[in-house]
């Protein structure tokens, strides 16, 4: 039997191996391993193999281990590192041991590939890049063999210490791998394993100044961490015969299997690490936690919870198909989580005044509210009714359209009109009052004292809409997020930047909204879905004196019904 935690049945190929090798005692125990370059934050494509990896872990009784693959220093960073080892926590998984690098293993790599060059297979050359290109050839013409390539087995030994010693500039020699330069995997034509880089490590120092290659690190460093199983992308398919020459010819302690999956693309978006940088560094964007970006770190301020991330996963599967994946597919799943999770609160985010002429001033009166309509053990909120109210400047028309039938009706206040407000009592429009501009900047209503919890008799509202009062609401400033490009493909035309994509209103900033009072001193990723508007989330940039909110997602897929 597979050591299953759950006892389900295999949900995806990569699952249906892994209860093969155990079912025929190939391993004894699965391990996985999830190695991020921290040569930028994480984004949702990430979270997929996260998932993966981990899940597999967890639902096999293994251990899956991190491991940073530093084999880059120009590009890498102890932000980044951080970055990473926050997002893997806050998604709820942990990693097997000690979190490790690939810079750990240097001294092997250094010694492996001594290795391969004592056995004659691999030489020092000293083509520059433009050239080793030429020499490399094409899908359809063979390579040509490096004038370097039959250098003695002293020869090379002698000049790999040289590059070690720092003997020579970036870009003068490098140590290649002796393969095949007619294979038709262009990978294993001569693929360079060692380049030069006079540039301190963030984890060794001015130790080296050479580096290995990713594809001669990885598959050996999962070889010395003993993984049964490792899961890479598509892109790496050509990759993986690579992998085990690699695996092959060296004295490894273990021989790994690489397999492969299709990556996460979703539409209106991007993950290139190097674009989601150029986003940042253009200040398309604030950050790379920017509410806007991909980055599970930008979802995270957003709104979007470890389990809505989870499911989403779950929802688009482990395939060896690619596709594109509809960013709704993403924002359903974090409504789902939080319709049912987040508690209930009224916002105005474009405030209109509206006085209730009957109600004198000072009066409070008190309305007790349920957090959840759907959850009574979240209890209920207090939220004060003045005589000085605020409702959204889109709730109230001078004079209602003609409705075309009934479900062009407007459904909110009017002028001469009832509609209700939530939770509390039916009020009457009975005058408009407007500035020197024409705009109209006050209502003058009355409130029906007898349609407190009742219906009012004799007349019927327009509708329900929020509110809240004047003095007894909270100042706030709330970021209305929205899709950060206009295209479902912002990058499918070559004949532009991606740049040109992006979406000018993607965030739009109202700073005088009111809050209810329930809502003060919440914590920073405390999440809510204001009636009527849709689910936000408290920003990290909130302060004592000022809540800053940010929309997560709206009521329903506005984008949908926009296109439809």
């Amino acid at each position: 039997m597979s050591k299953n935690e759950s006892g389900e049945k295999p949900t995806n190929f990569i699952h249906q191996i892994i209860e093969d090798d155990l079912n025929n005692n190939v391993h004894e125990k699965v391990v996985t391993r999830f190695p991020p370059e921290p040569n930028g934050y994480l984004h949702i494509g990430h979270a997929k193999s996260i998932c993966l990896n981990f899940g597999t872990a967890e639902k096999y009784k293994g251990v899956c281990t991190l491991r940073f693959d530093d084999t880059n220093p120009d590009k890498e960073s102890q932000e980044y590192i951080d970055s990473i080892l926050s997002d893997i926590n806050w998604l709820g998984y942990e990693w097997g041991g000690d979190v490790r690098y690939t810079s750990s293993y240097f001294d092997q790599l250094y010694d492996w590939a001594i290795h391969l060059i004592t056995e004659g297979k691999a030489y020092v050359c000293d083509l520059g890049v433009e050239a080793a290109r030429e020499y490399r050839g094409s899908f359809t013409q063979a390579g040509t063999d490096s004038p370097y390539r039959n250098r003695s087995v002293e020869e090379n030994l002698s000049l790999f210490e040289r590059m070690k010693n720092g003997d020579f500039k970036e870009g003068a020699c490098s140590l290649r791998a002796k393969i095949d330069m007619s294979a038709a995997n262009m990978n294993l034509r001569d693929p360079m394993i060692y380049r030069i880089l006079h540039t301190s490590h963030h984890q060794t120092g001015d130790k080296w100044c050479i580096y290995p290659i990713y594809d001669f690190a990885h598959g050996q460093s999962d070889a010395i961490e003993g993984i049964t199983h490792s899961l890479c992308t598509l892109e790496f398919e050509d990759h993986r015969p690579l992998y085990e020459w690699f695996i092959e010819n060296l004295p490894v302690p273990y021989s790994p299997k690489q397999y492969e999956f299709s990556r996460l693309e979703l539409n209106y978006t991007i993950t290139s690490k190097r674009k989601l940088k150029q986003l940042v560094d253009e200040q398309a964007v604030t950050g790379w936690n920017d509410p806007r970006m991909p980055t599970i770190s930008g979802l995270r301020r957003r709104g979007y919870t470890p389990k809505s991330l989870r499911q989403f996963c779950e929802m688009i599967g482990v395939t060896r198909s690619n596709g594109v994946v509809d960013m709704g597919m993403l924002e359903s799943a974090i409504r789902e989580d939080l319709d049912s999770s987040a508690p209930r609160a009224m916002c105005v985010t474009r405030p209109l005044k509206v006085t209730l002429t009957n109600m004198e001033e000072g009066v409070e009166e008190w309305f007790e509210l349920p957090a959840h309509p759907k959850n009574e053990s979240m209890g209920a909120r207090r939220v004060g009714l003045t005589r000085n109210l605020l409702i959204e400047q889109e709730d109230f028309i001078e004079v209602k359209p003609i409705a075309k039938n009934k479900h062009d009706k407007w459904k909110r206040l009017a002028l001469g009109d009832a509609v209700r407000l939530r939770g509390a009592y039916v009020i009457t429009c009975n005058e408009v009052i407007k500035n020197a501009e024409g705009e109209i900047v006050e209502l003058l209503c009355t409130y029906d004292a007898a349609t407190k919890g009742n219906n009012p008799d004799g007349y019927k509202p327009n509708g329900v809409i929020h509110w809240v009062s004047q003095e007894l609401s909270e100042p706030c400033e709330v970021r209305l997020y929205d899709r950060l490009f206009t295209e479902a493909n912002p990058d499918g035309d070559k004949e532009r930047s991606f740049l040109e994509c992006v979406n000018p209103e993607s965030l739009v900033v109202l700073s005088e909204s009111r809050i209810e009072r329930s809502v003060k001193g919440a914590e920073p990723e405390t999440r809510y879905q204001f009636e009527r508007m849709g689910y936000f989330c408290i920003d990290t940039d909130s302060t004592d004196e000022k809540l800053v909110i940010n929309r997560t997602v709206t009521l329903r897929d506005s984008w949908a019904k926009a296109k439809k």
